[in-house]
């Protein structure tokens, strides 16, 4: 049997699964089994299938009827044009999160930034390689997720410029920052049941609800990070579609100056930013 054959035979065993693309799925799944790139799957739909090939195959195929995301199944996410290895300790990087990569940056090139919560490293990793001179602090609570961080770390080659702290928020963390960035846990507790599945079922819950109003996190950063910012730093933080008044509100409450809030690629408030003139 060839590759073709076998996708088709398949297919509909993933009709049940809630997808944007079922050939789409089969075909990064049929790729990573081969170690190949899923633009090139077409050049190997005529190959043929060996029994080890097929085993694993249909291994990851039951992951995908179970509604596991394709990122971790392949345990690898594009964000920002670098592909990201992730697992279930850390949260899935989303489009929506380039929002605040792209507010980062058009702040130009800063000398001292810290990433509260980095998970994966997505943000802090991203820019410790878009601002190589820069001196980049990523810190999570879970040795977990710093251990994934770690790896994509190496894999990017910017260990050099990047630490990696076991903190609780700034509880462990020294020193001055020109920018502050953190995607926090932000789900409310009762909007839980709500998300889809594939959020809810498959990235870790600590990194999505903070078992409360969904802005906890917010008043404890916001709070503290005038003690860590430099005068004229910024703090940037990811927000819920429904949080800008919250969230802009804490930001003043704190003596931050200059706050906005910038939309994501759908128009939905995403990104609240401040400046730090106290």
């Amino acid at each position: 049997m060839i590759w073709q054959e076998l996708v088709l035979v398949v297919r509909h065993r993933l009709s049940r699964v809630k997808t944007e693309d079922v050939m789409r799925d089969l075909r990064i799944l049929a790729a990573h089994v081969l170690q190949v790139d899923a633009s090139r799957m077409t050049l190997h739909m005529h190959d043929e299938v060996t029994e080890k090939q097929r085993e694993h195959f249909n291994l990851l195929i039951d992951e995908r009827m179970s509604n596991m995301p394709i990122s971790k199944i392949i345990q690898k996410r594009l964000f920002w044009g670098r592909e990201f290895d992730v697992d279930l300790n850390v949260l899935d990087p989303r489009g929506d999160t380039e929002t605040l990569i792209a507010a980062c940056l058009k702040l130009g090139p800063q000398d001292k930034i810290l990433d509260l919560g980095t998970g994966s490293g997505a943000i802090g990793l991203t820019l410790a390689a878009e601002w190589p001179r820069g001196d980049v602090m990523c810190t999570d609570i879970s040795d977990k997720a710093l251990d994934v961080a770690r790896l994509n770390m190496k894999n990017f080659g910017v260990a050099d410029g990047v630490r990696l702290l076991r903190s609780d928020w700034f509880g462990a963390v020294e020193g001055r920052f020109d920018l502050i960035i953190s995607n926090p846990p932000y789900i409310a507790l009762e909007e839980w049941d709500a998300l889809d599945f594939e959020v809810r079922g498959f990235d870790p819950r600590v990194a999505l609800t903070d078992e409360a109003d969904g802005l906890s996190c917010y008043r404890v950063i916001v709070a503290q990070a005038g003690d860590y910012l430099e005068m004229g730093g910024h703090l940037m933080v990811e927000i819920g579609h429904n949080q800008r008044r919250a969230v802009q509100d804490l930001f003043d409450a704190a003596g931050f100056t200059q706050i906005t809030c910038l939309p994501d690629m759908a128009g939905r408030d995403r990104v609240v930013s401040g400046v730090w003139a106290v």
